[in-house]
């Protein structure tokens, strides 16, 4: 059995501890909880989602979306007051067809790309097709959500149709992770280029690499030497936030917003720092609030680098 995450490679800190986030929450007098937005709320198993700290400080709630039958029943038990998921599948409104595939981080909207995969060992068997099912898709604008501090999209696929049916929602939105794919999977899939263009045009720069995924070219076994330097770039959850340059342009609730996503869900302490600056800049915060801030994060930033020190990390 193949396991993932060996192909996976994170780039991110350790996220702050439950107590920060919730100091963090307090500094920025964040009056309401953070509304995260989980396209394709799976995750791998054994790898909690990005936004799992924030919940976990109970200064944030979840709205998932997972189509597969299989994901969703697995999903059931997390439902709480702070997460829910449905079971619609995302789109640009109109009829496809969900094709499920062996492994179900294959399975998509679109027609697995035979050519493509043959190049990585093993995709052609994780991405043969089980079964076609008949779908509805809906536009993120058009189910019911006011706002999306937080947009993950993990969609094999699907990501420029939702992006494309998400003009309002993406207005309301601080940060967006999505998976990009360097390689094309799918036959007419998009790619990071398609992504990229979108994102910007709506106002969203690259900011980090959340992981990457790279895997061996065929016909490299997983137990063949080679097999660490015979990598190909497949994909990336990359993380998209409003332009730095332009934090003049939002407003305050979304400036602490996003002060509380940077830090809370990918230890971003530079971009959380920015945003409480602009608001310390209206008075909002007052001028002790950087200050607190450092009080707040150093100690953790201390420990984490203290630990890579005692691991022998370069």
């Amino acid at each position: 059995m193949i396991d993932p995450r060996s192909a996976l490679a994170e780039h991110l800190p350790p996220p702050l501890p439950a107590r920060v986030i919730t100091a963090l929450a307090e500094l920025l007098e964040s009056g309401r909880a953070l509304e995260i937005v989980d396209a394709g709320a799976s995750p791998l198993v054994g790898e909690p989602p990005c936004y799992a700290p924030l919940l976990e400080s109970g200064v944030a709630r979840v709205t998932g979306f997972e189509p597969d039958p299989e994901a969703m029943a697995a999903l059931a038990d997390r439902t709480s007051d702070t997460e829910q998921y449905l079971p619609t599948a995302l789109g640009d409104g109109d009829e496809h067809t969900l094709r499920t595939c062996s492994e179900a981080g294959f399975s998509s909207l679109l027609e697995p790309d035979a050519a493509q995969l043959a190049v990585l060992t093993d995709f052609s068997r994780l991405a043969e097709v089980t079964g076609r099912t008949p779908v509805t898709t809906s536009r993120l604008d058009d189910v019911g959500l006011d706002r999306a501090d937080l947009l993950v999209l993990d969609v094999q696929g699907s990501e420029p149709a939702i992006l494309d049916g998400a003009v309002r929602l993406l207005a309301s939105t601080f940060a967006v992770q999505v998976e990009v794919a360097f390689h094309r999977l799918y036959e007419d899939g998009p790619t990071f280029a398609d992504v990229d263009a979108r994102l910007r045009e709506a106002g969203f720069v690259p900011h980090a690499f959340v992981t990457s995924r790279t895997w061996p070219l065929a016909p490299v076994a997983w137990d063949d030497p080679l097999q660490a330097r015979a990598r190909h770039l497949v994909e990336a959850d990359l993380l998209y936030v409003r332009d730095p340059a332009r934090l003049a342009d939002l407003d305050d609730d979304l400036l602490r917003a996003g002060a509380l996503v940077a830090a809370g869900a990918y230890g971003s302490l530079g971009l959380a720092l920015v945003c409480l600056r602009e608001l310390v800049r209206r008075d909002v915060l007052p001028t002790a609030a950087e200050a607190r801030f450092r009080a707040l994060v150093e100690p953790t930033v201390k420990d984490a680098t203290a630990d890579l020190t005692d691991a022998g990390a370069c």
